[in-house]
């Protein structure tokens, strides 16, 4: 559930907005804040009283304050909540600070490398960890030096699926950013490493 865009509520509004749909909705709910795209951020006092709710289960963080996702991580230790990085780039410092995931774009195109990345962070191996985040840092800026998902998009096209298209107002990658796109992604195009193939397992009790 992304923050309400535009008109810039107060904090009261965005508690009263998602505990609405929490209410009407049985369903399990993560809160997005992405002050990027909506202009105003959630405070840690909001998420932590939502986190409360039987229905939210998450938070999902795009703002790039870490200290303020720490603060978070640890008045919700007593619930039933994930904090999840919503910023490729800032997934290894979130985990790092107790995070559980990631929303990934990049994972969109590289999957097993962003996979290693998370589990090697939470079994508490941060050298190897650290190893795949340098290693994706290119790919996590590439996906935007455009507005997402305009270069992921293409990025997937690149790999061969999808159609590439976007509906109005986005319009394709530029000629030359796709280029640049293609040949990096070829550069991910060795073969991957062991721990690129990890199975799928419940996180580590912490």
């Amino acid at each position: 559930m992304i923050a309400p865009y535009y008109n810039k509520p107060e904090q009261r509004g965005f508690r009263e907005h998602f505990e609405t749909i929490a209410d009407a909705v049985d369903l399990p709910q993560i809160v997005y804040n992405v002050p990027s795209r909506t202009g105003r951020s959630l405070t840690a006092d909001t998420v932590v009283e939502l986190a409360g709710h039987d229905s939210i289960r998450g938070y999902k963080a795009a703002g790039g304050d870490l200290g303020r996702i720490g603060e978070i991580v640890e008045r919700t230790r007593d619930e039933t909540f994930d904090v999840l990085s919503g910023n490729d780039a800032e997934t290894l410092p979130i985990l790092s600070v107790g995070g559980t995931g990631c929303i990934s774009v990049a994972a969109n195109v590289e999957p097993q490398r962003m996979g290693a990345l998370v589990w090697a962070a939470l079994d508490g191996e941060y050298g190897r960890a650290r190893e795949r985040h340098q290693e994706l840092g290119p790919l996590f800026r590439a996906l935007f030096r455009e507005t997402n998902p305009i270069p992921v998009t293409a990025a997937v096209e690149i790999r061969g699926h999808g159609n590439g298209r976007h509906r109005a107002p986005l319009t394709p990658l530029s000629p030359e950013l796709r280029e640049e796109l293609a040949a990096l992604l070829a550069e991910y195009d060795e073969p991957e490493t062991a721990d690129h193939h990890r199975e799928r397992r419940p996180a580590p009790e912490l």
